[in-house]
């Protein structure tokens, strides 16, 4: 038998059923080698030499590949037809050298949906692997570790609080960052315009806006003041109106190409608000499943076979007016022809979303696909697009009407591209005739402000990335995840936020790694690495010149000072840090001691904020994002009984009130931090002294006698005793609680903090050995129970559908590798097993020489 391996076990399933028994299948679980993440890695000084280690989790899968390999010649890699599974195919042909000798032969296949006539076509037709397409993976890895682990070091020595870079994040963060600053500089101009309500003499009617005024077209911003729109309203009031000219054009609008890997997140984005992680991890268990072709894809074009399925599907669903005289052809815009896959879509087109068993988001996602096929080779929409000219005699006014008529829906009957803007299609007008009279209903000005640029969304900056050629498809979602979870950027209501960190790292880069923040030059690079994976560019060349730049680039850095960067990125941000102020007054002067300057500083922990120059005779501070308002709330609330005088203040976590001033003997006065949903305006003495004064002590427990308190900690309200804390609903219960009920509160968190019995799933039957069979739900998965006996259940068995004879199985080869014996403890131990016991040292030590060269 040969041996395949795919990268995932669903994808292993799937394949299984259509190769059979002459095959074993097995999973990689995605890349099993990776760079070791310490110096050296990618060794600059040997001509790029690449140090590679097999990934802990990794050792199982490939144990078990080479194991199969020991009693088959022929290893198949059928792992995904891009460069990242060519790769993944490459690393597993070197970690199983050693398992590879003596005649045994390595073909690689692949396909571009796992259907089973693909699967036997690719079976067919094996290859070697594509050398140009694992060197240009490697140029790639290369590039990516030579920057993240050169200059991520960089940014946390000048720059406290940063947490790393990468080389396509970078400037994707760049994009965002500059967005926001486009937003912030924005100034809306005020604009009019003047809209009728209009009536035909048949008594319909329809709206018209003011196009004309004192016989001069009229531009965007030519009413500018509501005086001037009411002098326009006037105008129009006091004429009569007539139809001019009545315009009717035909149009046509033809359908959308089919998705590649771009499109599909930018319409899962407009239309689900899914994010483009999920979009990806939706698509491919609809690709593993065999429900649609490879999901990675920067190809739009369609197998002729697809083409003409896709064409009687639509001729039976709608009819030969739908279907045009000729197939639709698509002009593949992909850079490289080695990854010019085919397009995002269903492999078979008969397959309406309805018929399947999917989970929401998949069926949400192969509805979309299913619908753009289907319209992209649907005739088009035909449309007739009507213009009216209504004016005064004098030709002084003149205002316009437009609407559309669809004549035949053609793909719209199936599918509409969404839109990233909120513009609506002009609506149908009614019947109007040239020379009739236009009855004023009503003449009305209508006020505008011109916007600011829309902030991204991931479908918008995906778009963006794809029209400057930065990264690539298979990219996009990982690196729009990376500079989420590192907390540069944050998504509210779909749209993309930049956090203070996240401006800091862009300020720094911009200012002193310029060119490598640069949209064209990392549209150059990538540029670089498809001619690579085509054969056109050695790997090692392309690296050569990139770290020649970027080393010197890194070393010019060394002799910067922490506040010189500071100073930099202070004047680079200082529309951000100090907007203007109301009264006009300089939003750089400290607004307490009204003397010194505001600076962007930095504390010993890390993280960044905004301080007053005058330190330490003044100790204002306030976060980067936090406006003028924040910092005047510092003040005195008054005094307490010693007569010291409690402050408000606000820092870099937020407000607080602290008590006294910090003094040699006190450098760190008492502080108590604001309750979530407290505001800085409503504080006075009173709640200040109570903060203050936390935690409080309720009084000895009855059961044991050790104290009970109340407070505020990171997680809230709480009550403590000894060890053991348990939650208040409400902040004001820490002020009020008695001993009763924090007893209360404390038993039931106990009670809720024992596990219940879980239930099983379903009841199989007895061992032969004795005790129950059982199918249960756990964290990790479902799982098989005999008495302390728990096996889990692999991926191509199902909880509903395994046997009891399957259920024995499993849990004898989870005893016996636990060095347990078959029977159960009902059974006495006897002489045998006890023989068996030593067996456990050798397994012990030889399990623990991994851990210890970890």
């Amino acid at each position: 038998m040969a041996v395949v391996v795919v990268e995932s076990p669903a994808k292993a399933k799937t394949i299984n059923k259509y190769l059979g028994s002459d095959y074993t299948v097995l999973a990689s679980y995605g890349h099993v080698r990776d760079l070791p993440p310490k110096d050296g890695s990618v060794d600059t000084d040997a001509d790029f030499d690449m140090k590679w280690e097999v990934a802990a989790e990794s050792r199982k899968h490939v144990k078990a590949i080479a194991d199969a390999l020991k009693t088959d010649d022929t290893l198949i890699l059928a792992t995904d037809p891009d460069r990242e599974g060519e790769a993944i195919s490459w690393h597993l042909q070197e970690a199983l050298a050693s398992s590879l000798k003596k005649g045994k032969t390595v073909r690689r296949v692949t396909f571009n949906a796992i259907t089973k006539a693909a699967v036997q076509e690719a079976m067919a037709r094996p290859r070697d692997i594509d050398a140009p397409l694992v060197e240009a993976y490697l140029a790639r890895r290369a590039l990516d570790y030579l920057v993240g682990f050169n200059l991520s070091p960089v940014l946390w020595r000048k720059l406290p609080g940063a947490k790393s870079a990468g080389r396509v994040q970078s400037v994707c963060l760049r994009l965002i960052v500059e967005r926001e600053m486009e937003v912030e500089a924005f100034r809306a101009r005020e604009y009019w315009s003047v809209k009728s309500q209009l009536q035909t003499p048949r008594g319909a009617e329809f709206e018209a806006r003011l196009t004309v005024l004192g016989g001069r077209k009229l531009d965007r911003y030519d009413i500018a003041t509501a005086e001037a729109a009411e002098l326009a309203v006037q105008a129009v009031t006091s004429r009569d109106l007539s139809v001019r000219s009545v315009e009717a054009k035909p149009a046509a609008r033809n359908p959308s190409a089919p998705f590649m890997t771009s499109t599909l997140q930018q319409e899962a984005s407009r239309k689900f608000g899914m994010g483009a992680k999920a979009c990806m991890s939706s698509a491919q268990r609809l690709y593993e499943a065999g429900h649609i072709t490879y999901m990675r894809t920067d190809g739009i074009d369609m197998a002729p076979e697809a083409v003409m399925a896709a064409r009687d599907e639509i001729k039976r669903r709608f009819g030969e007016d739908y279907v045009p005289s000729s197939p639709r052809m698509y002009k593949n815009k992909a850079k490289n022809a080695q990854e010019a896959h085919e397009c995002i879509r269903p492999t078979d087109m008969s397959a309406s979303p309805e018929t399947l068993r999917l989970e929401a988001d998949q069926r949400k996602l192969y509805d979309l696909i299913w619908k753009r096929t289907l319209a992209s080779q649907m005739a088009a929409a035909r449309l007739e697009r009507t213009t009216v000219d209504i004016g005064s005699a004098d030709e002084q006014v003149v205002l316009r009407a437009t609407g559309q008529v669809v004549m035949f829906d053609g793909f719209l009957a199936i599918y509409e591209e969404g839109r990233d803007d909120d513009a609506e299609d002009d609506g149908r007008l009614p019947q109007i005739m040239q020379g009739e009279a236009a009855k004023k209903l009503g003449v009305t000005p209508e006020q505008h402000f011109t916007q600011p640029p829309p902030r991204y969304t991931e479908a918008t900056l995906v778009k963006r990335m794809e029209e400057l050629g930065i990264g690539r498809p298979s990219t996009y979602a990982s690196v729009l995840t990376t500079i989420q979870d590192r907390e540069y950027v944050r998504k509210d209501k779909n749209r993309l936020f930049p956090e203070d960190k996240g401006r800091l790292v862009t300020a720094f880069l911009t200012n002193y790694f310029k060119r490598y923040v640069e949209y064209d030059f990392t549209a150059d690079l990538e540029a670089e690495l498809d001619d690579v994976s085509a054969g056109e560019r050695t790997y090692k060349d392309v690296l050569a010149r990139f770290w020649r730049d970027f080393s010197a680039a890194i070393a010019e850095t060394a002799d910067l000072r922490i506040g010189e960067v500071l100073t930099t990125i202070d004047e680079f941000l200082a529309p951000h840090l100090y907007p203007p102020r109301g009264d006009g007054s300089d939003p750089r002067v400290c607004p307490v001691c009204e003397q010194g300057r505001l600076h962007l500083k930095t504390s010993r922990g890390g993280g960044a904020f905004i301080g007053c120059g005058n330190y330490p005779e003044c100790r204002y501070t306030r976060p980067i994002s936090g406006g003028e308002d924040e910092g005047a709330a510092e003040r005195v609330l008054g005094e307490d009984d010693a007569g010291i005088p409690v402050w408000l203040k606000t820092g870099r976590f937020g407000p607080y009130v602290q008590r006294g001033d910090a003094t040699a003997e006190q450098p760190k006065p008492p502080r108590a931090s604001l309750p979530k949903g407290w505001s800085p305006a409503d504080m006075d003495l009173e709640k200040a002294l109570r903060l203050l004064d936390l935690p409080r002590s309720i009084g000895p427990h009855p059961e044991d006698g050790v104290m009970v308190e109340a407070g505020i900690g990171r997680f809230g309200p709480y009550v403590k005793h000894g060890t053991k804390y348990a939650n208040l609903p409400e902040v004001d219960e820490v002020f009020e609680i008695g001993m009763n009920r924090a007893v209360e509160v404390l038993a039931s968190k106990q009670v809720r903090g024992r596990a219940a019995p879980a239930e099983p799933l379903r009841q199989l039957g007895d061992h032969p050995d004795g005790g129950a069979l059982s199918v249960m739900a756990g964290r990790y998965g479902p799982y098989v129970k005999w008495e302390k006996v728990n096996a889990t259940l692999p991926k191509e068995l199902q909880p509903e559908t395994v046997t009891l004879d399957e259920a024995i199985a499993l849990v004898n080869e989870k005893a016996s590798k636990g060095g347990k014996k078959k029977a159960a403890s009902k059974k006495a131990a006897t002489k045998p097993a006890a023989k068996k016991a030593p067996a456990k040292k050798p397994a012990a030590k030889k399990a623990a020489k991994p851990k210890a060269a970890d």
